[in-house]
């Protein structure tokens, strides 16, 4: 599935979180759940590794492709509550 971002809110997430939203390409998912605090559009979240650490993907689907919401490293206790 193709990756799609605003170069502007990637611009953001590396600020913020020092990871290109490009990165979620990379990402080996271990787990994804419903993010089901927003009515407007179904969002998901991600749970897996890439280059060995554990991150976190905020991100929905549009036209076939995933949009990158948020990309940043993943907390030792969602890691845990999510990963089996």
């Amino acid at each position: 599935m193709k990756i799609e971002f605003d170069p502007a809110k990637d611009a953001a997430n590396i600020k913020k979180h020092g990871i290109s939203l490009a990165r979620a390409a990379d990402l080996q998912v271990l787990a994804a759940v419903e993010d089901t605090r927003f009515q407007t559009e179904i969002r998901l979240r991600a749970y897996g590794t890439i280059d060995g650490v554990a991150h976190c993907l905020a991100y929905t689907v549009r036209n076939d492709s995933i949009r990158p919401i948020s990309l940043r490293r993943a907390h030792a206790k969602e890691m845990k509550r999510y990963v089996p």
